[in-house]
């Protein structure tokens, strides 16, 4: 293996200094999960109204990191107010199932007081739904409740396009009504099967998609979906909590089995001229994204076909429900369809869009049947932030200069040309806009700043920042300062030549001394681990401990273009595992890396490569930890694994090669089963069926387990305890620094 090394930096001259007068402290792992926020005051769910004069958005207690209250900005008096005060306002009262499946999927589950709103057409209202009640929040500060929504749920609620109606789920049927009216059902109640106006489950949970509903720009009609569940399999899923056990019959598309029947449907907002919408003949699809036309006489609906290889766009009459294609997105051979919400349809009729159709992601604009590529290059669009349609700007980031730190970047798409770049090198960058197009909301962090909220013109000027967020004397991470290290970046080459990013970070070594390693990964095909960003305080109190924390993106990780991705093609847990291998074998050759003390982390997918990295190479790591892993993938949902790895009754050698339960004898490592009890995304049935394993073979394991915790839950309590118990597992096998 040849390592090629590239703008790495002499580990011991990275640190930062802490500010005058700043007192220092020992960064703890309790510390890091504790308020304040050590990242700083980092807003959430930043909105711009319509016409751009407000800024809304959701900032935590510095008492309670898991508490937000509302809050809005005025651009024209440069004044901040708290609009709504959850604990004021709020009831605690219990969130229903729906609502807490809905925020498991969201990623969210733990979240107290606000955890959404939305903005009303008159630029000055904002909808915000509170422990089970609605109210309407002004931005002089008045709030009232909203009458008239009876009693039950208000799940998914929404204001229609113009501002007059509100509507909302309840009891798998779609309301809606007058604001501060009567709000009813809208939609016939079918029992307990069929939904009206919902997403189903893959779709919350694979493809960012939680609307089931869509009003159209005038508020004529809506656009609803409507699902039954009845040809789903009933998985019985076990939720073990600190006192108890309760199991659900859950309707669960495993791999290879039935979805959801799905229809879509065309609605006035009083339920009434319900027209069905022409999906076409086949019902085994899936409903991917649905959006009116600018002027509401056009409902466009992207379908995509099971294998998720072919992606339709169809012009719909919302009249008569009947359907046209308007054009076709295929995948690359061995490739697949990544969903998008980087599209634009315009007034002129033309589209702005997202594809893959040259190897790497990039804008298009699709005019009288005729394509026009706007951008292109190997490298990747990442984000399509806004377009302002009276100057026809698109404006977006992407990784032209550096794939590890993306940038904001403007063009005309009416005359494609030069890119103008808006935003900082130094920096990674993301960016909303408001709905014109007119204002850009930019985010930004780097090894050395936490993150940055500002508003900016057209050009990338800064108008005002939204949150500094200085690393001064007074800022929540100050003291622990002096400890602070700086990741350096690289690349080596992998088994086919292609170069893998990593990134490191150590502690201020001591000549002669060797580290233990904690070599974190995830290495599935969702996610970037290696990016110029703020450093977790968490790997910097690992750091502090005395380890080594390392990162590498291995083949199939996104943002490298297909060619990179599509490795993992029907190849779930093989060039992943080569890749981080590589990585191991490269931090051997460090004269500061302690080579019998490399071990691994991974959550969720990387929990998965834990097992699949010890199976492979047996005593290449010190030790492994594995949290909620995927250990079959017949268990995993439909939508994301058919996306990579086909069918189980098509492609039954696949599904065999990328299994981590087969082979869970050849584990000779230390490992650590780590797993919530009530996970209802990777099923506790994964580890379970490992655990198993792993017994009837006689292999020794260590395992915690968290009663009524979920695939992503957890109190700040029990993160500290989980990174406890790693560290514990971890010092009895002998992987920590010598003092």
């Amino acid at each position: 293996m040849r390592f090629l090394v590239v703008a790495a930096v002499a580990p011991f001259l990275l640190a930062l200094a802490p500010p005058p007068g700043a007192p220092q402290k020992k960064l703890t792992i309790e510390r890091v999960f504790d308020s304040p926020s050590l990242n700083g005051p980092v807003p959430r769910l930043p909105k711009l109204s319509r016409d751009g004069r407000y800024l809304a958005l959701l900032r935590n207690r510095p008492d309670d990191l898991q508490r937000y209250d509302l809050w809005a900005f005025d651009r024209q008096t440069g004044k901040w107010s708290m609009l709504v005060d959850s604990e004021k306002l709020g009831t605690g009262a219990a969130m229903s199932e729906a609502e807490k499946m809905q925020r498991e999927r969201k990623g969210i589950v733990n979240l107290k007081g606000i955890i959404g709103y939305d903005w009303s057409a008159d630029n000055r209202t904002i909808l915000v739904p509170l422990d089970g009640k609605l109210y309407l929040a002004q931005v002089d500060g008045s709030v009232r409740e909203l009458k008239g929504t009876g009693a039950g749920e208000t799940l998914n609620p929404v204001l229609s396009e113009t501002g007059k109606y509100l509507s909302f789920l309840r009891d798998n049927r779609l309301w809606a009504g007058p604001v501060g009216g009567a709000i009813k059902p809208v939609t016939p109640a079918e029992g307990k099967l069929v939904h009206w106006g919902e997403a189903e489950f893959v779709a919350q949970e694979e493809m960012a998609r939680y609307a089931g509903y869509w009003w159209s720009p005038k508020d004529t009609r809506i656009a609803v979906e409507r699902f039954d569940e009845s040809p789903v399999d009933v998985l019985t899923r076990a939720a073990i909590g600190e006192t108890g056990t309760t199991t659900t019959q859950q309707r669960y598309p495993a791999a290879g089995t039935h979805n959801v029947d799905v229809s879509l449907y065309v609605i006035d907002p009083n339920g009434a001229r319900k027209v069905k919408v022409d999906l076409g003949p086949n019902r085994d699809i899936y409903v991917a994204r649905v959006d009116w036309a600018p002027d509401g006489k056009s409902l466009y609906v992207q379908r995509e076909n099971r294998a998720q290889t072919d992606l339709d766009v169809l012009a719909v009459n919302p009249a008569t429900g009947r359907s046209r294609l308007l054009f076709s997105e295929k995948a690359a051979p061995g490739h697949w369809i990544n969903l998008t919400d980087d599209y634009k349809f315009l007034k002129d009729g033309s589209v702005v869009w997202w594809s893959e159709r040259d190897g790497f992601g990039h804008l298009y604009r699709f005019a009288d049947s005729k394509w026009t590529q706007l951008t292109k290059g190997p490298w990747v669009v990442d984000h399509l932030a806004g377009l302002d349609q009276d100057s026809h700007r698109i404006f977006f980031t992407g990784t032209r200069e550096d794939v590890l730190a993306p940038q904001v970047y403007s063009l005309d798409y009416l005359n494609p040309g030069e890119l103008q770049r808006l935003t900082d090198l130094g920096f990674v960058n993301s960016a909303t806009m408001d709905k014109n197009g007119k204002t850009l909301l930019v985010s930004r962090s780097s090894p050395s700043q936490p993150p940055q909220d500002y508003l900016a013109d057209q050009n990338g000027n800064r108008l005002t920042w939204v949150e500094e967020n200085r690393l001064d004397a007074n800022h929540p991470y100050a003291p622990y300062l002096a400890s602070h290290r700086l990741p350096t970046f690289g690349t080596i080459r992998g088994a086919d030549g292609s170069d893998l990013y990593w990134k490191m970070i150590t502690p201020a070594l001591q000549p002669g001394k060797r580290y233990p390693v904690l070599f974190e990964h995830y290495g599935g095909p969702t996610s970037q681990t290696v990016l110029k960003n703020w450093v977790s305080p968490l790997d910097e109190a690992l750091v502090d401990q005395g380890f080594v924390i390392f990162d590498i993106d291995n083949r199939g990780s996104p943002n490298r273009g297909v060619g990179f991705e599509k490795a993992i093609y029907h190849a779930m847990g093989s060039v992943e595992v080569q890749d981080q291998k590589a990585g191991a074998e490269y931090l051997k050759t460090l004269p500061f890396v302690d080579p019998n003390k490399i071990a691994i982390y991974g959550w969720s997918y990387g929990g998965y490569m834990t097992l699949k990295m010890l199976e492979a190479d047996q005593g290449l790591y010190a030790a492994g930890i594995a949290g909620a892993p995927v250990t079959k993938w017949e268990l995993y949902d439909t939508f994301y694994t058919e996306r990579y790895m086909g069918t189980p009754q098509h492609d039954a050698a696949a599904y065999a090669q990328s299994d981590a339960i087969a082979d869970a004898d050849k584990i000779r490592d230390p490992l650590l089963i780590i797993h919530g009890m009530s996970d209802d995304n990777v099923f506790f049935e994964n580890s379970s069926e490992l655990i198993a394993k792993l017994q009837h073979d006689d292999r020794p394991f260590e395992m915690m387990l968290y009663p009524g915790e979920t695939h992503r839950s957890g109190t700040p309590k029990m993160l500290a305890h989980r990174w406890h118990t790693i560290l514990n597992f971890l010092r009895e096998h002998g992987v920590a620094a010598s003092q």
